[in-house]
């Protein structure tokens, strides 16, 4: 029961209804033997320090929460490197993401649906974010360039967005841990206990002097915040710090490739996630289920615009959520589309990737190679991807809490079996009973506070006390509810288990199996490592919730026994009088105490371990500075290898290379010595944009060029590259390709683009022209023109 629900006169109000008490009514009588002028004028003087924690529980969780979005923007910031605001990041794919924002200022909006240089679809969504920075800074006079422009697009998706997201996700499960179920005051199950057990042998006059006990002190409890509400704003404070503190996401993607695209569509992920869990309440409900699923449309729609292969990374987390939240039919149509869905994918590759491997499994990814050993890849999933002691401290977190969330969760689904029962057997003895008016007045205490009494008079010491308990518990149905706390762990730690899978499959196994698993990923280690935020932050969330419950009800318990034991010694003392036995003075005391205990030990433990857990992870992150330093190094321009893929000598030379053939020409070169970054430094018109060229795909210029540069035929050479413009035509050597880029699989196919035999032929043959030298920058370096008839 929150604050919220509980009115200022003493009246509560449980989740299916209000009942009011005789509670209530108490204080206005207290109130005019005080003196009080008027009833009207006692509600005025006691409203203000009611509706002081009113006014914080509807600003604190907003408050809290922008707090930590802001914290962790400002560790992205803090963290990104400032090397890459004037130079590009030096690495396979980025050339190519640099591009798609050019091409979108000289096209136009239209060509987000074909960004290919062969006029094919690739997600656009990050590219048009940048392309709106870039124009909404230009209505402000300030010219922003793209690699200024991609870089907030990445801090806004990475320091923003996302732990944004992770915040909300979070916080869906927080709720649902405790829906339905009002917050225990320890002071109602006190009196509770104290009115049951003794109702045999005190007077009435002694159980209305409790009553003006229990009403007197619930007032001081309605000012105090419940464990669930100062937990829930911890959780504001420190997930989104948490969701940014791992080299998992975002760094890791911006390092590799950098997988600008799939990084930002994971980014939105947990917005789709937690609408799609929302339509699953909604289902079970039978209400609002259009509202949410428009909602769940929209949010696909637009993570499958930012890059379509996130798919497989929502249907994987989905899945243990499909099978425990749905009607079995549900079940079957969501199962029968991912079939579909998987067929399609099949297909689609089989037609776009010619292969010869297809039915060897084993022998696909054959250049793949295994990082970690196995004890390495499932630590890393355990202690999601921290170092140091921040790790262990996570790992402990996430294991000891995911145990305590378990059994929390079990004892509440035995708790409600036990009370649906005992619930069902008053009813049928209500019903055959001579003294009905009696019995009615003797169930006003609900089935679970007379549970929470131990012979001895102390609450009993249940994990699921602090959620489960009510005064009005006995009000709502008897029939037995859905078990969300237990549904929501086990979906939680079997969509961790998948992920761990995933994972080990990629970076530990090989064979035919690992390659089918980790497939959709590309078995690629950056791409499925983003995942692990995504499962393991709301399970530690859950389980810490848990652990602070048992916290709090172990303090409770012990912070009650003495009193327990003073009252049951009072009342045994004065069984034979009528005289009530119980002070005042010592009750206000007492239930204080427990008030504290039950309230406030266990959030104050939660903030402390992870308090301790957000600040050790930004102090002891050697991972996140590994990649940032690897970031930096790509994008220096002080290579020790002339051949890498910018150095200053190519800087300068791709600067005089544009100056000589202005931005209209089409040069083309070998896309891996690091011309293709003219395009975007010097707006130069290079026709390269992506590295693995498809020559299946009719309007792919660079892969004819390619091939019949290959062939040696100055003829098929001149009649294929003069067509491609009205401008001139232009071929540039830089030497060989860049140390860097020996991984790419398919560099081979851009060996005749330095092959300097072959060039000097076409020379001889008067196919190419040369029009600039610049050896006195590197060996063979220099501009030659195509012998079109232009």
């Amino acid at each position: 029961m929150t604050s919220e629900q509980i009115a200022n006169t003493g009246s509560v109000t449980a989740d299916h209804g209000s009942i009011q008490t005789h509670a209530q009514t108490q204080p206005r009588q207290n109130d005019s033997v005080k003196g009080c002028p008027s009833e009207r004028k006692c509600g005025l003087r006691w409203r203000p320090a009611m509706l002081h924690p009113a006014s914080l529980r509807v600003l604190l969780p907003w408050l809290t929460s922008i707090i930590g979005i802001a914290f962790a923007l400002c560790l992205v910031i803090a963290w990104f490197p400032s090397t890459v605001w004037n130079t590009p990041i030096v690495s396979s794919d980025a050339p190519a993401h640099y591009y798609f924002i050019r091409r979108l200022l000289d096209e136009g909006l239209g060509a987000a649906l074909h960004l290919w240089p062969h006029n094919s679809f690739y997600p656009p969504l990050f590219h048009v974010c940048a392309y709106f920075v870039i124009k909404i800074a230009a209505l402000f006079g300030v010219q922003c360039s793209i690699y200024a422009a991609f870089n907030i697009t990445w801090i806004i998706a990475s320091g923003v967005i996302f732990p944004s997201g992770m915040l909300v996700l979070c916080r869906y499960f927080l709720q649902r841990w405790n829906r339905g179920n009002p917050i225990s005051n320890p002071i109602s199950r006190i009196s509770q206990a104290s009115s049951t057990s003794e109702s045999s042998s005190v007077s009435e006059s002694s159980n209305v002097s409790n009553q003006r006990v229990s009403s007197a002190v619930n007032r001081q409890y309605n000012a105090t915040f419940d464990a669930t509400f100062v937990l829930r704003n911890l959780i504001g404070l420190f997930v989104p710090v948490l969701a940014v503190s791992s080299v998992c996401h975002p760094y890791g993607l911006l390092n590799a490739g950098p997988l600008i695209a799939f990084g930002f569509a994971t980014s939105l992920l947990p917005f789709l996630i937690a609408a799609t869990l929302r339509l699953f309440d909604a289902i079970a409900a039978r209400e609002h289920i259009v509202k949410w699923l428009a909602i769940t449309a929209i949010a696909g729609v637009v993570c499958l615009v930012a890059h379509p292969r996130i798919a497989f990374t929502y249907a994987l987390i989905l899945v243990p959520f499909i099978v425990l939240r749905l009607p079995w039919k549900l079940i079957l149509g969501v199962f029968i589309a991912m079939c579909v869905g998987a067929v399609a994918f099949v297909a689609l590759m089989l037609t776009s990737f010619k292969s010869d491997r297809w039915a060897n499994p084993a022998s696909w990814f054959h250049s793949h190679q295994p990082s970690k050993n196995l004890w390495e890849s499932i630590s890393f999933c355990f202690t999601d991807g921290l170092d140091g002691f921040p790790a262990i401290l996570f790992a402990l977190l996430l294991i000891a809490g995911t145990v305590a969330a378990f059994v929390c969760a079990s004892r509440r689904a035995a708790m409600r079996s036990a009370d649906s029962l005992s619930g069902a057997v008053s009813t049928a003895t209500l019903d055959f009973s001579a003294d009905a008016d009696a019995l009615a007045s003797d169930t006003a205490v609900s089935a679970p506070d007379v549970s929470l009494v131990s012979a001895s008079g102390l609450p009993a010491a249940s994990c699921s006390d602090p959620a489960d308990v009510s005064l009005f518990a006995s009000s709502e149905p008897s029939r037995p509810r859905r078990n969300d706390r237990l549904r929501d762990v086990i979906a939680l730690t079997a969509a961790f288990l998948l992920v761990t899978l995933v994972y080990v499959c990629t970076v530990t196994l090989v064979g035919a199996l690992p390659n089918i698993i980790s497939a959709p990923w590309y078995r690629d280690e950056n791409r499925i490592m983003t995942m692990l935020p995504l499962v393991a932050l709301p399970l530690l969330i859950i389980g810490v919730n848990a652990l602070s419950e048992c916290v709090s009800v172990c303090a409770a318990s012990a912070s009650f026994a003495p009193s327990a034991s003073s009252f049951s010694t009072k009342n045994s003392a004065s069984s034979s009088s009528s005289v009530p036995s119980l002070s005042s003075a010592s009750a206000v005391s007492s239930v204080r105490n427990v008030s504290f205990a039950s309230n406030w030990i266990g959030p104050i433990a939660a903030f402390l371990v992870i308090a301790i857990l957000a600040v050790s992870a930004q102090i002891i992150c050697s991972s996140r500075t590994a990649a940032r330093d690897a970031i930096i190094a790509h994008s220096s321009l002080n290579q020790g290898d002339p051949n890498e893929q910018l150095t200053e000598r190519k800087i300068t030379v791709l600067r005089k290379v544009t100056e000589r053939t202005g931005t209209q020409a089409t040069i083309i070169s070998d896309p891996l010595n690091g011309s293709m970054y003219a395009d975007t430094l010097f707006n130069a018109n290079m026709l390269y944009p992506i590295i693995n060229a498809r020559t299946d795909v009719p309007s792919a210029p660079f892969g004819k060029v390619e091939t019949a540069f290959a062939s040696g035929d100055a003829q098929q050479v001149l009649g294929t590259v003069c067509p491609l413009t009205d401008a001139p035509e232009y071929f540039l050597t830089m030497g060989g390709q860049a140390q860097s880029l020996q991984s790419f699989p398919y560099r081979a196919q851009y060996d005749s683009f330095h092959n300097e035999e072959l060039i000097d032929a076409y020379v001889d043959g008067g196919t190419l022209v040369k029009v600039a030298d610049y050896s006195q920058y590197g060996q063979g370096w220099a501009l030659y023109r195509f012998g079109c008839a232009d």
